[in-house]
């Protein structure tokens, strides 16, 4: 076997016709500025090509249903192996997708409660117990006298196929009544079931009218239902309502009887288990496809628990499954290690445990301990599902596997960073190769081989400016990157940090994790909220800072979104309005783009259609949109990608063969401006674009602010759906810098750095600073160092995540909070600033 990847000729996005060697069974760390190549190298040319060449592995009847991926443009690859990657965009969005179900781990808990679990009655709380025909007959036979009834067998229970077989042995013995999937049919009939749908099956046993005198009949037709199933079911007629009695579960003081206790029985995803009310979700009026919840719309009957009150009402241990999910990972792993088991539970539960143990200890070890297990996956941040993904890939045990991954270290604190980097080194030890995009300098310092892209970014990038150990890049002259490792460039600190004379005061914040605290925000100043992952500072910010001054702002009548639990907030009334700047995407489909997004193509189409040939043929700017039916390629509808589902494999997006990615027929492309035409124009980078229309003052101004922060590099017309989180954030923060500002803005950033080198560190800073001495105040959530230690004035929580966290552990100055001992924060910071 190779002992290397070896790529050669390697011209994907902008990378330079580059050749390559990346050792395997290492790790290797692809760091540079913002738009390198880093990504075009590791995720679009070597895992696309590990991607293509698994597709074109299997048989042809799979192939049939994948469609034929484009290949990478590149010359060749030697020594690659299967690959994964691992981003931040693949976890599942559903509304129902969870940390435990995406884990795999409540699956685990739902055949341990099957197997162990203790059902009661949710009515009087009594242990459930075995019920006899005897006390079924007694139960009908109390019915109101003229009552008309249905005996039916559910010989089949919320399952897949056809069941003609099963249908027709009911038709030789004499069934000529069955009511399917809730409507009655005449069994006589030809039925055909769709074999890939869940289907309930009851057989129409023998119908009655209360009356004295049918105890023997009723105690016949009984038996024989219990002879096909666990359970049977006493439908009353008039009232279209069914009473369940089971032979294995009935309560002996109210008669409630349960159905049968199998794994689905626990599943909010099936009929079987999900609470009638909300259909699983936990929230009243939502839809399946919708990844906005209210809070405040909880379902009334569940709790939003998401569960029937049967089987939240099965107790293992003395907690339900819902109480069970609503723990930490860390709570769970502590719960799993004090239980007491029988000898004959030991045994049962054993290898179960063993398995739900096994993936908490892996999501502890990534650094995520602190989240509940019945956490929506739609809330997890970009890191936090990287990891998650990064935890069930060390518990899959594979090996021969390479590994790509894309900033891992998004939203972790430098304390967690440690935990991250044993978890790729056990993925190493376990004889795979790990490439890994990152600008975070403790893993660049830590890799076996690093990857300097540059020297800048789009067409000024996608050289390989060094390639070796840490070490040998620190030396190397070209490198931007070994100069900040080295020491010879950094990020200087503040000469002096501005003070405050106002401040927003928030008292008694106790949302969540938060432990009753009062916080202080000085105003017309540059505030950082540090701590490590889970220490509470998204709850702080967006859940009652941010809340709450939206609150303060919104109109008469405009549907507010409550704040997170506190006592008072004061000084709102000293700014004038509120902007948060947060990482999720700009746009959802390839249609939306930053000129777009930002309002500037509709300049650039209005351009396009004073040119002499445009007004010659009638265009209107209209015609430039590739929105709307005329200019835009109909094959594709604009979008210049047609959408493949790949069924196991996540979706792709391949290139229009009709307008060959460009969006628009070839009639609006004859018409061009200063030699270019719309669909080249989009091709554009921010930087040349600015270039391009440098004469015209207010798409100058939008593509000024674009490169101010460090996005120079982006096209035009990239989709939205590649772009990163924090790309997306810059995006957004451009837009806003664009609208006239009145100072007294509260500016909210979650995490800006992500996806920042070093070098473009610099530049945000800078678009802070001028924020800030505009007279508005800016708030930032963040992790790296070299933001934290250019702020104003610090909060600092922690200890801890989860219920170790939600404290303030210092606050004031970066030197301040460096000074206390008490602060994981403050004990990397203080090397950061002596380094000065």
């Amino acid at each position: 076997m190779q002992n290397a990847i070896i790529i050669r000729g390697a011209r994907e996005h902008n990378l330079k016709n580059i050749s390559i060697s990346i050792p395997r069974q290492a790790v290797t760390v692809i760091t540079g500025p913002s738009g390198s190549g880093k990504s075009s190298l590791a995720i679009d040319t070597i895992y696309a090509e590990g991607q293509r060449r698994y597709v074109e592995s299997l048989s042809p009847y799979s192939r049939q249903f994948l469609e034929q991926m484009q290949k990478p443009e590149v010359d060749s690859i030697e020594g690659l192996s299967p690959s994964v990657a691992i981003d931040q965009k693949t976890v599942s969005r559903s509304p129902r997708s969870t940390l435990g179900t995406i884990t795999e781990i409540y699956d685990y808990l739902r055949v341990l409660y099957t197997r162990l679990g203790k059902a009661f009655c949710y009515n009087c709380g009594t242990e459930i117990s075995t019920q006899e025909a005897k006390s079924i007959v007694k139960s009908v036979l109390a019915l109101p006298e003229g009552t008309r009834i249905q005996i039916l067998s559910p010989i089949v229970r919320d399952r897949k196929g056809n069941y003609r077989k099963e249908l027709q042995e009911m038709r030789s013995e004499g069934y000529v009544r069955a009511r399917i999937d809730g409507q009655m049919k005449d069994l006589t009939q030809d039925i055909i079931l769709a074999k890939q749908k869940r289907h309930t099956i009851e057989i129409v046993i023998d119908r009655f009218i209360v009356k004295g005198g049918i105890e023997r009949q009723l105690n016949d037709a009984v038996e024989t239902a219990f002879r096909y199933a666990d359970a049977l079911i006493v439908n009353l007629a008039d009232e279209s309502k069914d009473i369940l009695f089971s032979k294995t579960a009935a309560c002996p003081a109210c008669g409630i009887s349960y159905p049968e206790i199998v794994p689905r029985f626990f599943s909010f995803n099936s009929s079987a288990g999900a609470c009638p009310s909300c259909n699983g979700l936990g929230y009243e009026h939502a839809l399946e496809e919708s990844p906005d919840m209210d809070p405040q719309d909880v379902c009334r009957e569940c709790s939003g628990l998401r569960l029937k009150k049967e089987a939240l009402s099965v107790r293992f241990q003395g907690i339900n499954i819902a109480e069970f999910s609503a723990m930490s990972v860390e709570q769970a792993l502590a719960f799993l290690r004090k239980m007491r088991l029988t000898e004959r539970e030991r045994i049962i539960a054993s290898r179960i445990v063993k398995e739900i143990n096994d993936r908490l200890v892996f999501l502890t070890k990534v650094g995520i301990g602190y989240l509940p297990l019945d956490r929506p996956s739609l809330t997890l941040s970009g890191g936090e599902s990287q990891r998650v993904r990064l935890a069930t890939q060390i518990g899959s045990s594979l090996t021969g596997v390479l590994y790509v991954l894309d900033e891992p270290s998004i939203g972790l604190h430098p304390g967690d960073c440690a935990k991250l980097l044993e978890s790729l080194s056990a993925i190493k030890n376990a004889g795979n190769t790990v490439i890994v995009v990152e600008h975070d300098e403790e893993t660049i310092r830590w890799a076996d081989h690093v990857v300097d892209m540059g020297p800048g970014a789009g067409t000024r990038g996608g050289w390989v400016v060094a390639e070796g150990s840490p070490a040998d890049i620190m030396k190397a002259e070209n490198s931007p990157t070994g100069k900040y490792l080295s020491g010879a460039m950094r990020i200087p600190i503040p000469e002096k940090r501005r003070s405050a004379d106002d401040f927003i005061v928030i008292e008694g914040a106790s949302e969540h994790n938060l432990k009753n605290i009062d916080v202080k925000i000085p105003l017309k100043t540059f505030t950082c909220v540090t701590g490590v992952s889970g220490s509470g500072k998204s709850t702080l910010v967006f859940d009652i800072l941010y809340r709450a001054a939206e609150n303060s702002f919104s109109k008469v009548g405009q549907m507010a979104r409550q704040p997170g639990r506190h006592a008072r907030i004061t000084g709102l009334a000293r700014i004038d309005n509120v902007i948060s700047v947060d990482q999720s995407p700009i746009g959802r489909t390839p249609r939306s783009n930053p000129a777009t997004y930002t309002g500037f193509f509709s300049l650039i189409r209005d351009l396009f259609s004073l040119v002499a040939d445009a007004k010659k043929r009638g265009y209107t700017s209209s015609r430039f949109s590739f929105n709307v039916e005329g200019g835009r390629c109909e094959s594709c509808r604009g979008n210049g990608l047609i959408k493949v589902e790949m069924h196991f494999l996540p979706d792709v997006y391949v290139q229009c063969d009709k307008c060959r990615g460009k969006r628009y027929n070839d009639e609006t492309l004859e018409v061009r401006y200063r030699d270019r035409n719309i669909a080249e124009v989009l091709d554009m980078t921010v930087a040349e674009a600015l270039l391009f229309f440098e004469n015209i003052p207010h798409l100058r101004k939008k593509l000024e602010l674009l490169d101010g922060i460090g996005l120079g590099y982006l096209q035009l017309g990239q989709a939205a759906t590649t772009l990163s989180g924090g790309e997306s954030q810059r995006i957004r923060l451009s837009r806003e810098l664009g609208k006239r500002s009145t100072g007294n803005t509260l500016y909210i950033l979650d995490e800006p750095t992500t996806g920042l080198h070093f070098v473009d560190i610099q530049r945000l800073l800078d678009v802070i600073n001028m924020l800030v001495d505009r007279g508005n105040t800016v708030v930032v959530i963040e992790h790296n160092l070299d933001i934290i230690k250019s702020a104003d004035h610090l909060i600092d929580l922690g200890p801890g995540g989860g219920d170790h966290g939600g404290r303030i552990i210092a606050e004031g100055t970066p030197e301040t909070v460096s000074r206390t001992r008490s602060s994981y924060t403050g004990t990397f910071l203080r090397e950061r600033l002596l380094s000065r």
